[in-house]
């Protein structure tokens, strides 16, 4: 599927430093957020990812990190879960964003 959250809101960060190209973030993220390019991982569409922090708990080499929890994606789960709009506190009127 062709999920997109909002562009550039995502907290994903990858050290390619860190990373040895093991590709488990690649096989845990559920929205193909990574690519693996010349033997390591690359972050092939930042903006798909939904912040769920599978890559980052994944990793044993703390190459990715992530805010579990946080922005749109988060917000439009909660909203539908609780039954009210989606907030996430990322306008000043504490509306949906």
């Amino acid at each position: 599927m062709g999920y997109k959250y909002l562009k550039g809101v995502a907290t994903l960060k990858l050290d390619t430093e860190k990373c040895i190209g093991c590709g488990k973030c690649i096989e845990v993220c559920p929205h193909s957020v990574f690519i693996m390019r010349n033997g390591k991982v690359a972050i092939h569409d930042k903006d798909k990812c939904m912040e769920c922090g599978a890559c980052a708990k994944n990793c044993q080499f703390n190459a990715i990190s992530v805010k579990q929890g946080v922005g749109c994606a988060a917000a439009i789960i909660t909203g539908k879960l609780m039954g009210t709009e989606p907030t996430c506190g990322c306008s000043d009127d504490k509306g949906g964003c």
